[in-house]
């Protein structure tokens, strides 16, 4: 018997989905119109089978190399006729990456990243001031080359300006410096400097109740249950002991909806930088006295962030197991969106994790939708994509919309 077992709720709802598609296109269209929609994104979605939810949302996200060749077809269409639409000026775009350059499955995806955007002609340039001096870096497929940047006031290459910067860079320290006023996306107000994943997971919960309302079923279904750490809690044993308490009242509504659902295994929390670190330093916790008997290297590993920086705030979110599998594999969806819509798809596989374990490690593998569809069991994974996956993936970026909102308010508020 595996670890969690539950009835297949959502199958058994995947025909009142069907019912109330029209109704649901019709509230994502107005939503979308309300608020500005990501250029890109991509969403991770864990699959329980009794329930599916997005738990991380990435607004400049890397692992396009990861897309199969027919979804990146699809990709590279939604951008061109967003760009059109959008801005059909422009002819000039320059992605403006990490400086990770050794990682080459990064710069692989940045070669992708390119070809997307490379068609009806667009001038497609790559670099940063921080790479100055690199004229190319290795990928997996071939070398790509770099253009020399300067940024002084303005964005100049070779010269001169381009039209517009393609962000894939999540802005972990600061916003860009000395760019001028060149138009960004995705917008820099949502790098990791000021974006806040709790802030994330306040933003969906409205739309998920929404689309819960029209669907007639419990929003738990839909999404996560979470709470935050504020201001280094798990360095202060006065907070800790507090923060101890918390999770244990969370664990007992878990299990409360575990009860109700007839859901078997013990709830799991994870404790996350509330700050977007790559997947660094998540923590798996089943009871307040774990937190209260963290080892040092556990503190260490939790509070340590990308670049060396330190975590200050922690995310304690639901852990959904995934009950996807194909063979020894557990399979979790990773998908991606141009404009607020899903339009890609691959899965992150590993068979030496757990069902409610971490799949963004060096150990996984990456499948796409023509490798899960010559696979035992990959015919019922894809027929999920366009029900429950789309479905909460698009609600995830409603919420990057509604995000990107409030913290470009914020922004013209301070400076008014």
């Amino acid at each position: 018997m595996s670890e969690y077992q539950g009835p297949p709720i959502l199958s058994d709802l995947t025909t009142k989905l069907e019912e109330k598609r029209e109704e649901l296109t019709e509230f994502f269209a107005i939503e979308r119109a309300k608020q500005p929609m990501p250029l890109y994104a991509s969403v991770d979605i864990r699959d329980a089978g009794w329930k599916v939810a997005a738990v991380d949302a990435n607004a400049f996200p890397a692992g396009f190399n990861n897309v199969g060749d027919s979804d990146r077809h699809v990709l590279s269409e939604s951008l061109s006729n967003l760009l059109l639409n959008e801005h059909p000026e422009v002819e000039w775009l320059h992605i403006w990456p990490e400086s990770h350059t050794r990682n080459k499955g990064y710069v692989e995806n940045l070669i992708t990243i390119k070809k997307l955007f490379s068609i009806n002609g667009r001038k497609v340039t790559v670099g940063s001031p921080e790479l100055t001096g690199l004229s190319e870096v290795e990928g997996l497929s071939g070398t790509l080359s770099l253009s020399e940047v300067s940024a002084d006031g303005e964005v100049i290459i070779d010269g001169e300006t381009p039209d517009m910067i393609i962000l894939n860079n999540d802005l972990s320290h600061s916003p860009l410096q000395g760019v001028g006023d060149i138009e960004i996306a995705p917008p820099q107000e949502m790098g990791w400097y000021q974006r806040r994943k709790s802030s994330h997971f306040r933003h969906v919960q409205p739309f998920i109740d929404k689309a819960a309302k029209i669907l007639d079923i419990d929003p738990w279904l839909l999404g996560t249950h979470w709470f935050v750490s504020e201001e280094k809690c798990l360095e202060k044993e006065s907070c800790l002991i507090k923060l101890a308490a918390q999770v244990d009242d969370c664990l007992v509504y878990l299990q409360s909806k575990y009860d109700e659902y007839g859901i078997q295994g013990e709830p799991t929390l994870f404790v996350k930088n509330d700050s977007g670190t790559y997947g660094l330093g998540i923590l798996e916790i089943r009871s307040g006295d774990e937190l209260l008997n963290l080892s040092n290297r556990k503190l260490n590993k939790l509070t340590y962030g990308k670049g060396g920086a330190d975590a200050i705030d922690f995310l304690i979110q639901e852990g959904v197991p995934t009950f996807l599998k194909l063979g020894d594999y557990v399979i979790e969806p990773c998908a991606y969106g141009v404009g607020g819509k899903s339009c890609a798809t691959f899965y992150r596989a590993n068979s030496k994790k757990g069902m409610m374990e971490n799949l963004n490690t060096p150990s996984t593998k990456f499948l796409q939708p023509d490798d899960i569809s010559t696979m035992e069991g990959g015919d019922l994974i894809l027929e999920r994509v366009d029900n429950w996956h789309a479905l909460v993936a698009e609600l995830a970026m409603l919420a990057m919309g509604s995000e990107l909102a409030e913290l470009t308010s914020s922004v013209v508020s301070l400076i008014d």
